[in-house]
């Protein structure tokens, strides 16, 4: 796809496109496509060579339906060493295969790829995409052609479907119960270099400070906890660590070194808060007399962690079902691509452990 004047991506090629720069009918142009026969083989050429110049790519989904194949369906995710994203891609394959889908998985995490370079390897073999893609919803969407693409966790952009949860809604959760709590030196460790760096700055300045400096919050969930902690009127702190539970730990260690009459922290995820929990151990304070910690995502490590984890929790069960049901509204053209219909957002919950 191409620009138009406007900004926006120009309207894909269509097989009725190729059959009128062609001058033969859509059936010729099916035929030449999909390699069948009953057509000239001068007459295949031209249309495939048509059909290139004006980038169109016939839909895995249709070939399926005149080659009785199956519906096969690409999934990208960024990291299968963290446990939310098995979590995630075993109720979309579950949900899947319960339609006789086909899933292919690619973990692109490694390697410095990217939620593009997974979608590009994807394209060939699949109908459709469902992936946690990092911002790269138009550029993946323009790869796929006219093919659902279904973006998790950033700005849909031009995708044909997305699903997006409600930070808002879920840092007044947490914020309020530790506010409740009479938690008044409340910290927030976000996340470096994650899916959510696709979403632009919101120009809010934020009370935070951190050890390292001055600096905001880099995911679109640290910007809703820190609108909600500036709202309390106080003063709060904000580190940044890599996403993993090692790095976490050694932020928050630096954190309770620094500040510590810290006496709750906020965590991007809860793998990183099983981080946070060994830095408090390490310091010798008892969570959550001295300090409470609250994670983010629900996975079920952390009922596994001493103390449990209180997490703002996802159903990722209804997670992957959202999304194998949103995708099957596109491919059956209930659902319009781009729609109101095409764009959920989801909600957490506050579980509360012991750990808060």
């Amino acid at each position: 796809m191409s620009p138009t004047t406007s900004g926006r991506p120009a309207k894909p090629a269509t097989i009725l496109d190729v059959a009128a720069a062609a001058g033969v009918s859509r059936q010729t142009v099916t035929r030449a496509m999909n390699g069948m026969p009953g057509i000239k083989e001068s007459t295949r050429e031209r249309v495939q060579e048509l059909a290139r110049e004006l980038g169109y790519t016939p839909s895995r989904f249709a070939k399926g339906l005149v080659q009785g194949s199956r519906t096969s369906v690409g999934l990208a995710i960024p990291d299968l060493t963290n446990p939310y994203f098995p979590a995630f891609a075993s109720s979309v394959v579950e949900l899947a295969t319960q339609r006789g889908w086909h899933i292919v998985v690619d973990d692109y995490g490694h390697g410095g790829r990217s939620g593009l370079d997974a979608v590009e390897h994807l394209a060939p073999h699949v109908d459709a995409v469902i992936g946690y893609l990092g911002g790269y919803a138009d550029q993946a969407q323009a790869a796929l052609g006219r093919r659902p693409l279904i973006v998790l966790d950033e700005i849909p952009g031009s995708a044909a479907g997305s699903i997006n949860f409600d930070y808002t809604q879920a840092a007044n959760l947490a914020v309020d119960h530790l506010w409740g709590a009479n938690r008044r030196n409340i910290a927030y460790l976000d996340a470096h270099d994650t899916r959510q760096s696709a979403f632009p700055p919101e120009g809010q300045e934020s009370r935070a400070s951190s050890p390292a400096g001055d600096i905001g919050p880099c995911t679109v969930r640290g910007r809703a906890v820190a609108s909600r902690l500036d709202q309390t009127g106080s003063p709060w702190s904000l580190i940044a660590a890599e996403e993993t539970a090692g790095a976490a730990r050694a932020a928050a260690a630096a954190l309770l070194r620094d500040r510590p009459e810290t006496d709750g922290i906020l965590v991007f995820n809860d793998l990183m808060a099983a981080g946070v929990l060994k830095a408090a151990a390490d310091a010798g304070l008892r969570v959550p007399d001295d300090c409470a910690v609250v994670g983010m995502d629900g996975i079920p490590l952390g009922e596994l962690l001493t103390p449990e984890l209180s997490t703002l929790a996802l159903d990722l069960r209804e997670v992957g079902r959202a999304a194998v049901e949103l995708l099957d509204g596109l491919l059956t053209g209930a659902v319009a691509p781009g729609s109101d219909s095409a764009r959920l957002t989801l909600a957490h919950q506050l579980i509360l452990r012991k750990s808060a």
